[in-house]
């Protein structure tokens, strides 16, 4: 059990607005292995962190990220709808986030990147900002299209991971072959399709535990790495210490 690594899911969204800056600080000082985000590019070109394509659900602002500049993102307010304490918490670029990474974070701290936007370019600027910063080998990457994954194995030989064919955008015959690991939600742990999955004999990231009954689950399913919303179950059930934001 002390060989899982833990993750904190959009940082520590269970208590802070997901894919900010006081959310990714908050699962540092909780002590989490790691923790996921997710990348868009702006209109011109700046990878910034937003799970949803608009800024509607986080931010009130019924606009794709896509067509927005770096200036019109940097105006959304990501912390209001969470909780009016975190008012004008800003969407954050994925610069800012590697450099909190490299100026806070322990020297094994792990990074799960998702490719949100589904294209090349948006694979390409993202790993050209972790190479500046020699954070590549410190990463996953994980996507929900099969050609994006296909393309970060063979241009940059990268850790990529995948998920189960029928959650995948444009899967193809062989696509498992590009997957390194796969990620599995707790539905489809607890479900009759799991043993096809876990057949696969990829190593297994499993999503999202929040309370013990789920952590203990995803032991039992042979998880390598856990990701939850709130990692004090997960850290609890493995012993680890809990050290509070």
């Amino acid at each position: 059990m002390h060989n899982i690594i833990t993750e904190g899911h959009r940082g520590y969204c269970a208590k802070y607005p997901e894919n900010t800056l006081v959310s990714f600080q908050a699962a540092l000082d909780f002590g989490v292995d790691a923790f996921e985000f997710d990348v868009w590019l702006t209109s011109d070109k700046v990878p910034v962190l937003m799970h949803d394509a608009t800024a509607y659900r986080t931010c009130g602002v019924d606009k794709k990220i896509n067509d927005m500049t770096l200036v019109q993102v940097k105006q959304l307010d990501a912390g209001s709808k969470f909780d009016p304490a975190f008012a004008g918490e800003p969407v954050p670029t994925l610069a800012e986030v590697l450099d909190l990474v490299v100026d806070k974070a322990k020297p094994d701290f792990m990074l799960g990147v998702e490719i949100k936007d589904y294209t090349e370019e948006c694979a390409d600027v993202t790993l050209r900002l972790l190479n500046a910063r020699k954070l590549i080998d410190r990463c996953f990457f994980y996507c929900f299209n099969a050609r994006i994954i296909k393309y970060l194995k063979e241009r940059y030989k990268v850790r990529t991971m995948g998920y189960p064919d029928f959650q995948m955008r444009e899967f193809f015959d062989g696509a498992y072959d590009y997957y390194d690991d796969i990620g599995i939600a707790m539905n489809i742990a607890r479900s009759e399709v799991f043993p096809l999955f876990a057949a696969k004999g990829l190593p297994m990231h499993l999503y999202c535990a929040d309370n013990e009954a789920d952590v203990r689950l995803a032991i039992e399913k042979g998880a390598s790495y856990i990701t939850a919303n709130d990692p004090t179950a997960l850290h609890t059930v493995l012993g680890r210490e809990i050290l509070k934001p």
